[in-house]
Order: C-alpha cells, then sequence, then structure tokens
C-alpha cells in the first residue's frame, strides 16, 4: 500500500486516505466514488468550511447514511483548492442490506437507557443508528444510542432497535490520566497554586468579583462547587444548574484560591493560543462558552467518599462533552489529595493547577467539535495525543507570561500536579511505562483499549519532528525542524486531527493526513514534510 490508499481495514469498511500528488488516479476515483454517494443520497454535508490557513481551500465533513439512518463512526473530509479537491480521509462501509424501521419507539428507547441510568440521569435523547459490525458486534445492527452518566462515567449506550438489548458501549468521559465594552469588567490579581501571581479577567457584581471573564470573545466561567460532591454529580447528570453564586469568588480582586485562579487563567491562556495560532475563534470556532468546576469534592472526604468518585474529583481531571448548561460541556478538576496522603510516594495536588491540564481537557472540546475521535482503541489514542499536544503546547505559549519561576514549558505532562514526575513524558514516554513504537502498543481492553498509554505513539512522534532524536526501539533517527520552528509542527498536526480525522482513524490515517497537511502548508518535498515521514517513521506507523 502507498503512502496514501484506499485500504479495506475493518469488515465491510473502507478507510479512505487520499492526497499524494503522485496519485491523482486514485484521488479522481476517491472524488467520484463521493460524489456518485452523495447525488444519491448516501453522503450528507455534515458541514462545510474555510479554510483559515490557506486561501482558496475549503473542507467538507460528508456523513454515510443507510436508508436515512448515519452510519455510526462513518464520516469523511474532503478538501478542496478551488473546487478541486485535494485530499479525502475517512471510513465508508460498503454492502449495507439492513432494514432500518425499528421496533421500539424513540419513547421506549428512552425508558431502556433510563432503566441503564439506575441511580444517574440519561444525557441525551434516543438516536437511531446503523452500527457496522465491529469487535463485540458480529453483525450490522439497527441501534438506538444515547449517552448516560452513572456519576463516575459517561457511558455512551447502543441498544437493540428490536430488543432493547444493549448490544455496544463505552465511556465517553475524557480524563487525564471582540465583545461590545462591558463596564462591569475588571482584571483582578491572583495567587496560583504555586503561589505565583496572576492577572485574571473578571466581573464585579453588587461588590463582589466573580470568575467570568467576558473581555475574550467567548465567555469563560469558572465555578467553584466549594467541595459538595452530592452537588457536582447533580450539575454533571443536569439534575441542578449553575448559578451565579456558583462562580468562584472575590471580596476583594486579590483572588487566593490557587485553584480557582489557575483554571480561569488556564483557560483564558488556552482560548488566546487558539485564536493566536490557528485563527480558531474559541472550541467550537463559534466562541461558544468555556465552563470549568474546580473544587468538586472536599480533600478530606478522600477516606469517605465512594471509590469511584475518589478516582474522578480526587486523582482526575476530565471533560464531559453533554454536561453543563444547555449541554455546551465542561472540564472538571479535581481537588487531587491531602497534603499528608501520598500516591505512590507522590505528591497529588490541585489538577488545575497544571497548565498542561487545563489545556488537554479543553482540547478534548474541540476534538468533539471537529474530528469527533471516538474514545477506544487507536481513534482514543489519537484523541488523548491532540490534547496533550495541545496541553504541551499551550505552555510553550504562555511561558513568557508565567511569573515567580513558576511554571516550565517542556515536554511533560501533570508534572505540577503529581510531583515528582508528572504522568507522561513525550520525549521518553518508558519514563512512565508507555510505548515509543507502535509495535509495543498496549493490545488489551483496559483504559479503553490503552488510550491514554498508546497516545505516546503520536506524542513521541510529535516530540521527535519538533526537536529531532532517535527512536530507542527503531533506532531511526529523525532531524526534526527545531524548537525555533516549533510552530510550523503546531500547524501541521492542528490542520491534520481538526480537517482530516474523522471518527474512526487510525494511526496510520494519522500519518497520512500530517504528511498532507505538511504538503498544503510548505510544499511537496519541503523539511516539514519530510521530518513528519522521519518521525512516523521513527515510531513504526506507515
Amino acid at each position: 500500500m502507498g503512502q496514501y490508499a484506499v485500504a479495506q481495514t475493518l469488515p465491510g469498511g473502507r478507510t479512505m486516505r487520499v492526497g499524494s500528488q503522485d496519485e491523482l488516479s486514485l484521488l479522481r476515483e476517491a472524488d467520484a466514488t463521493v460524489e456518485a454517494l452523495r447525488r444519491e443520497g448516501s453522503l450528507l454535508v455534515r458541514k462545510r468550511s474555510i479554510d483559515p490557513q490557506l486561501a482558496d481551500r475549503t473542507h467538507e465533513r460528508l456523513v454515510q447514511v443507510h436508508r436515512g439512518v448515519p452510519v455510526f463512526g462513518a464520516e469523511l473530509t474532503r478538501q478542496a483548492d478551488q473546487g478541486a479537491t485535494v485530499s479525502i480521509f475517512g471510513t465508508l462501509y460498503d454492502g449495507l442490506t439492513l432494514d432500518t424501521t425499528p421496533a421500539l419507539s424513540p419513547t421506549e428507547a428512552a425508558a431502556v437507557f433510563d432503566d441503564l441510568a439506575q441511580s444517574g440521569r440519561r444525557m441525551t435523547e434516543p438516536r437511531l443508528l446503523v452500527l457496522p459490525a465491529r469487535e463485540g458486534v458480529d453483525t450490522d445492527r439497527l441501534v438506538y444510542e444515547a449517552r448516560v452518566f452513572t456519576g463516575a462515567r459517561l457511558m455512551a449506550y447502543f441498544i437493540d432497535a428490536t430488543s432493547g438489548e444493549v448490544v455496544w458501549s463505552y465511556d465517553d468521559l475524557k480524563t487525564q490520566q471582540p465583545r461590545l465594552p462591558c463596564q462591569q469588567c475588571t482584571v483582578g490579581d491572583g495567587l496560583g497554586v504555586k503561589s505565583d501571581r496572576k492577572k485574571l479577567s473578571v466581573t464585579t457584581v453588587g461588590g463582589a468579583f466573580l470568575a467570568h471573564d467576558r473581555l475574550r470573545p467567548a465567555d469563560v466561567f469558572t465555578f467553584d462547587l466549594r467541595g459538595d460532591w452530592v452537588r457536582t454529580l447533580a450539575v454533571l447528570d443536569g439534575g441542578a444548574q449553575l448559578f451565579d453564586a456558583d462562580l468562584a469568588a472575590d471580596a476583594d480582586n486579590d483572588w487566593l484560591d490557587g485553584a480557582s485562579v489557575d483554571a480561569h487563567v488556564g483557560m483564558g491562556w488556552t482560548y488566546d493560543y487558539l485564536f493566536d495560532r490557528f485563527g480558531r475563534q474559541g472550541l467550537n470556532a463559534e466562541n461558544v462558552r468555556m465552563i470549568s468546576l474546580v473544587h468538586p469534592i472536599d480533600r478530606s472526604d478522600v477516606f469517605t467518599a465512594p471509590p469511584e468518585l475518589v478516582g474522578i474529583f480526587h486523582l482526575n481531571a476530565f471533560y464531559c462533552g453533554v454536561c453543563g448548561p444547555d449541554g455546551v460541556g465542561l472540564a472538571v478538576f479535581g481537588e487531587g489529595l491531602p497534603p499528608n496522603v501520598l500516591l505512590g510516594g507522590r505528591r497529588v495536588g490541585y489538577f488545575s493547577g497544571a497548565l498542561d491540564v487545563v489545556a488537554h481537557e479543553l482540547a478534548h472540546a474541540v476534538t468533539d467539535f471537529t474530528s469527533a475521535l471516538i474514545p477506544l482503541d487507536e481513534s482514543g489514542a489519537l484523541n488523548e495525543a491532540f490534547s496533550d499536544i495541545i496541553g504541551v503546547e499551550v505552555e510553550h505559549y504562555a511561558e513568557p507570561f508565567f511569573r515567580d519561576g513558576a511554571g516550565v514549558a517542556d515536554y511533560l505532562l501533570g508534572e505540577d500536579v503529581i510531583e515528582p514526575g508528572g504522568i507522561r513524558s513525550l520525549p521518553n514516554p518508558q519514563q512512565f511505562g508507555d510505548p515509543d513504537h507502535y509495535s509495543l502498543r498496549f493490545l488489551g481492553l483496559n483504559d479503553n483499549g490503552g488510550i491514554h498509554t498508546n497516545s505516546l505513539i503520536a506524542t513521541h512522534a510529535y516530540y521527535l519532528a519538533i526537536e529531532g532524536g532517535t527512536n530507542r526501539v527503531s533506532g531511526l533517527s529523525v532531524t526534526g525542524v527545531g524548537a525555533t520552528n516549533r510552530e510550523q509542527m503546531e500547524q501541521v498536526f492542528f490542520r491534520a486531527f481538526t480537517n482530516f480525522l474523522t471518527p474512526l482513524s487510525t494511526f496510520s490515517d494519522a500519518r497520512a493526513a500530517t504528511i498532507q497537511a505538511a504538503r498544503d502548508l510548505y510544499g511537496v518535498g519541503s523539511t516539514p514534510e519530510a521530518v513528519v515521514i522521519q518521525a512516523w517513521n521513527a515510531v513504526g506507523v506507515l
């Protein structure tokens, strides 16, 4: 199979990776297939957008339907230059013959999901889908899909549209491990978790100062749940609303709660990074609200809270794409552990105290609004890899603003929370037991197929593409563009992950997409293209 190809990779599935200027006949063939399917109504345009990086370029996202019902994970991206197709990426399913008339009504399906929620809550209305055969699903099935919040998980359940039985499921909680003038807007001063001084944009109401940033084009809210995990669960599952009284607040605008300060400032820096680097207007490119929750549980509750809540509210941070006001999504930053309680001999601080963690969680929202990489197996590892890349790069972007020596831009993740060390290392994945080569990838079922550990294969390639070096396993060396040219790799990977990848993308798809992005931005045969190829070769992704 060549650099770009059309390959059968799934039962009945066809993965399209076409973009090389050396294979114009293949590109034309794929484009003709897409056009024929679009004309017959099997492919529907979900979104069209103008390329913010290259003039005259446009992008389409097309979803496959079978007899009017969407096919789960079947999506294509098509890039055009003045109307002429440049690249196509994605997955289609051939030979679908399934009857799409459900025996269960949406109301009956909703009752099944409500039963699955038990003490939790159903977060979305049932959606009729065709679920193609996949591992654990022996044949194509007509299903209803809905999200159910269980308290510790955001489960995506797929039930048979005839019998109501659960045929497949996965956890969709993404964890770690210019506006008009505003007379009420002001800038406060605060101490972060590391006691470093920071400026934060807030709103004054009735003599109090609230963590509501109205100076950026997107509203940025930081809510303080004050350690009440019962209320936190109610907010997450939609049983309780958030009010102004829940916003982090300060009486004199000299903020001393480091967890609130760092979450609020970190969200602002993430917004600025996305806009300054890529011209992106917030998480969804349309300035959707940005919301975070801090203090979801009290630190002392680590001794009494249910273990599953310790796992997500003490020892984690996560992004929930269907939680919060109007289901716009929000990030929750864990409380960490009391100072005298160690985890494996290491301290665990407030998760919002790490800028890379804040940016990582918000990057999951960017993925939700673009490629929608499913958090399972290789697509899930790519989802996590993109968030780690954004986390690392927001730190580099914000480093000139760091004060008092707090915060150092590096290639570690979470080093300001899990001390000493952090949780992941892009230069040396094996430091934390993660694979640095595709041949060593985790193939088990834990962690949704090892999405957090296998992500290091892609992020190690990203690191090598910037800094250069030799992969420990393959012995292959990468030149790297150099730290002073790091923005070249930022542009390449962002373009590929947001414009070209689709829900079921694999590592090979990511390789092809980043090569295409390098060619788009810097030309065929350019140094960035050569470096990207070297980096993927070094980590064994072909």
